[in-house]
């Protein structure tokens, strides 16, 4: 694989499975596929349910598996939010504390904001039961070494720098949107070219990568879900102060470091419509 262009497809595997966020770029990917406009069909394809996408996003991906030539698989480790809050008992320090699950901002004591902390959901919620089902019905054993499998990712072109290498020796990563050199607006286009609704925007509805124009957006058209994150923000905040003992900072889904409810939106904050940059394992916001 590291011989080959990131825009030229890999050698072909036995089994083709394709990552579904049903966001834009995937649910573009697949309907692509389906077309036969990329090849070869893929076998199946995943989508990893954190239990915490707005509802839309179910009721799209309920219509997509309708289009699709091919099994759509759901799967899912638990729920991300309840995880989140759920508060544990350190046996080795015997002090209370909560997972670092989700990319948190914060103020520490003397006053100095921090970049997001922890941040295990993509690689929890996503990436490991996408690849135990791949496991499963693939019939991959734990010592295989042979390349057997390729997971069709829909990053676009306009995303690149979330691309990377696969971890494990037995798949390999392909980025068809690349190969095509796609935007996520051309995306966009093609779907609507092709008489299918524009797909939702794909993410658990209080992820701290929203960038202000989404928020805004959550607030303006699903005011439900945007209400949902207020209320997930204050008690994030709450539980970290008053049961987590290991946490020293004041915790926040935004980046300003204020309570979600008191952020102005309209101001712009620099960042493009999804701030998905450091989300570099391209399985989020698809």
């Amino acid at each position: 694989m590291s011989t080959l262009s990131y825009f030229d497809a890999p050698p072909p595997t036995q089994w083709n499975v394709l990552n579904l966020g049903a966001g834009v770029q995937s649910s573009c990917l697949a309907l692509m596929a389906a077309k036969g406009e990329i090849t070869p069909m893929p076998d199946f394809a995943v989508f990893a349910d954190t239990q915490a996408e707005p509802r839309h996003v179910y009721e799209w991906l309920d219509w997509l598996e309708k289009q699709l030539p091919f099994p759509v698989y759901r799967v899912t480790r638990g729920n991300l939010t309840e995880e989140s809050v759920r508060v544990r008992r350190s046996k080795k320090s015997g002090k209370n504390y909560l997972r670092r699950l989700i990319p948190l901002f914060g103020i520490m004591p003397d006053g100095k904001k921090t970049a997001a902390i922890g941040r295990k959901c993509t690689a929890d919620y996503k990436i490991v039961p996408i690849i135990n089902k791949i496991k499963e019905v693939c019939g991959i054993k734990r010592a295989q070494k042979e390349i057997t499998i390729t997971q069709w990712i829909g990053i676009s072109y306009d995303e690149m720098q979330r691309m990377k290498l696969p971890s494990h020796k037995w798949t390999q990563h392909r980025w068809p949107l690349i190969e095509k050199k796609m935007h996520r607006s051309q995306c966009i286009d093609w779907m609507k070219a092709h008489g299918y609704p524009e797909p939702p925007r794909s993410a658990c509805y209080y992820c701290p990568f929203h960038s202000n124009e989404e928020w805004m957006r959550l607030k303006r058209d699903d005011p439900e879900y945007f209400n949902k994150a207020v209320a997930f923000d204050y008690q994030m905040r709450q539980l970290y102060k008053d049961k987590d003992e290991t946490m020293r900072m004041e915790v926040y889904l935004h980046n300003e470091c204020i309570p979600l409810d008191k952020v102005h939106f309209d101001k712009s904050d620099g960042q493009t419509e999804w701030d998905f940059k450091s989300e570099c394992e391209g399985m989020c916001g698809l």
